[in-house]
């Protein structure tokens, strides 16, 4: 795929957590792994609904700016994306983001690892909760390793979901399928 197509897909996705309500005003972000190493990630402060190619930054592997718009910054939380990216080389793609009902069960702590939804399961089995972790800083990596290589997602403690997978499509379905799985779990 040509960098403008990662680029498109990466902002049809923010796009698309903002109109499903998953993020408001400037949460959540997205990082693509591309095929040099380096990273596309999306600004720090900016709503997902304004997101467009020419405000992507690509970064190299320690979060530094290779190229992007003049002023714009990763979020802080980019380290958990790269924690990712570091742990498991098979990932491509990670979503983060704060969906209504698998923030629920984060702040609650509650893990999503009953197999009340035998398609949740098959898709991507149990999620595990990590210990609450202040955003921005090291602790959030630290928080969420332990499930980088055999999970497909995670809830992190009174912050959100994150999700990844071989490709953006596949971390950006594994988000709707936890927050499918948190709904269904809420309602029963």
């Amino acid at each position: 795929m040509q960098i403008e197509e990662i680029k498109d897909q990466i902002c049809d996705v923010c796009h698309k957590m903002w109109q499903l309500g998953w993020v408001a005003a400037n949460d959540g972000n997205v990082s693509v792994r591309l095929e040099d190493g380096t990273f596309l990630a999306t600004p720090t402060g900016m709503s997902k609904s304004f997101i467009t190619p020419d405000k992507l930054l690509r970064i190299d592997a320690k979060g530094n700016v290779l190229e992007g718009a003049e002023g714009l910054r990763p979020s802080s939380e980019i380290k958990m994306h790269l924690r990712v990216y570091q742990e498991n080389p098979s990932v491509m793609g990670v979503v983060h983001a704060h969906p209504v009902y698998a923030t629920s069960f984060a702040i609650a702590g509650i893990p999503l690892d009953e197999s009340i939804l035998s398609e949740a399961m098959l898709q991507i089995g149990a999620i595990g909760v990590a210990h609450y972790a202040e955003p921005g800083t090291y602790d959030v990596p630290d928080s969420i390793a332990p499930f980088c290589k055999d999970y497909a997602a995670v809830l992190m403690s009174n912050h959100g979901a994150l999700a990844w997978g071989t490709s953006l499509d596949e971390a950006y379905t594994r988000m709707e399928v936890l927050e499918n799985y948190a709904h269904i779990s809420y309602v029963v």
